[in-house]
């Protein structure tokens, strides 16, 4: 019997709760060797695990080096970097899937016998470029590590077409795209009640403007609802976020719940909204995680005027799409919704779930890698 392919997934993240690379573990389980590593422990059906010490940062510290320019001495530097050289082997894998702009280097010094594929969640030369200071130390080190790095691997994708485009224009990268959607979930469409559920998941960041939310639920209708769920990103905002809320008897904040139980979560709403104003290049070409939960959850859909969910919010009929990404479009949206109206948009979230399902999506990987293995062939 021929022994399977070695594959090393490769990220710089929580795996356990990293919703994509979790699917590439999924997709690849049974049709290669797998060896993962990441921060915390295995996930379920690999065959090798490495944990990277939860302390190991994966994003350069080093003044000292990104002022001068010494790229490669911040690269070695990073403390994920060198922890992941301790324990990783070189020359042992068949091929790695490097996840995101950081891993790459290391995965291509670890000799894999067929090569790297490279999934960039996101575009990493402008991810916060917002920030005057991430703009001036760190972006030119990332721009150092596509311009060095990327035409070296084999395959590249992306999370969004935005964001390939982007790589290609700059870089000159071929890059598909396999969007963040979600694993098909069997599911039904439920009733809308009297009062109309709405829910807004979030990284707590000041650059999100989660304010709009607040601002938009003021006054609302005693039958529009808004439950938030705000990771604790960076606690002055959060703090000063539930501050403003308490004020506004129509917002709530709830705790995460589980990746495995986040779809049934949803289903007990009505509306995901899914409103990103565009403070930087990766959000204004944002197409999350959330948008296709919702769509897994059989509920409707409001998002801003974000080119990547309004083509699909448009070809599906999912939802209804804000004028400006202000609170006082935002809320001049919520206070139209009707029960029809949001019924008309499960319905259609019913219908589109198999074809914005993960597994329409992940071919794009499995292709990809098979490329890669055949090279040994």
């Amino acid at each position: 019997m021929t022994e399977l392919p070695s594959l090393l997934i490769l990220t710089f993240s929580p795996i356990r709760s990293d919703p994509r690379v979790l699917k590439q573990v999924e997709l690849f389980k049974d049709k290669y060797r797998i060896a993962t590593c990441a921060y915390g422990a295995a996930p379920d059906g690999v065959d090798e695990h490495y944990a990277l010490p939860d302390d190991s940062r994966g994003w350069p510290s080093d003044k000292v080096g990104l002022i001068s320019r010494q790229y490669q001495k911040v690269y070695d530097g990073l403390p994920a970097v060198q922890s992941a050289r301790a324990i990783l082997p070189k020359g042992k894998f068949d091929i790695i899937l490097a996840n995101d702009l950081n891993t790459l280097p290391l995965a291509l010094e670890l000799n894999a016998k067929s090569g790297v594929h490279s999934d960039l969640h996101e575009f990493a030369p402008r991810e916060k470029e917002d920030n005057l200071k991430w703009r001036l130390f760190i972006a030119p080190f990332m721009r150092w590590l596509c311009k060095r790095y990327l035409a070296s691997a084999a395959s590249v994708t992306s999370v969004s077409q935005g964001i390939a485009d982007e790589y290609f224009k700059d870089y000159g990268t071929p890059t598909g795209v396999v969007t963040n959607a979600a694993p098909y979930a069997e599911g039904t469409v439920k009733p809308v009640g009297d009062t109309v559920r709405l829910i807004h998941s979030a990284a707590g960041q000041r650059y999100r403007k989660l304010e709009n939310f607040i601002e938009a639920m003021k006054d609302v209708p005693e039958w529009l609802t808004l439950d938030m769920i705000v990771m604790p990103n960076e606690p002055d905002y959060v703090a000063e976020l539930k501050a403003q809320a308490a004020s506004v008897p129509s917002i709530k904040f709830r705790d995460p719940v589980p990746y495995k139980e986040l779809v049934a979560t949803l289903s007990e709403y009505d509306v995901s909204v899914v409103f990103l104003p565009p403070t930087n290049f990766n959000l204004k070409n944002a197409l999350p995680n959330k948008f296709f939960e919702a769509v897994q959850a059989r509920i409707a859909l409001i998002v801003g005027p974000s080119p990547a969910m309004v083509g699909l919010v448009k070809e599906h009929g999912l939802g209804a799409i804000t004028e400006d990404f202000s609170a006082e479009s935002l809320r001049k949206t919520l206070v139209s919704l009707t029960p029809e109206i949001i019924s008309g948009w499960k319905e259609a979230a019913d219908r589109a779930a198999r074809p914005l399902s993960a597994e329409s999506q992940v071919v794009v990987w499995q292709e990809a890698i098979a490329r890669i293995a055949n090279r040994a062939n």
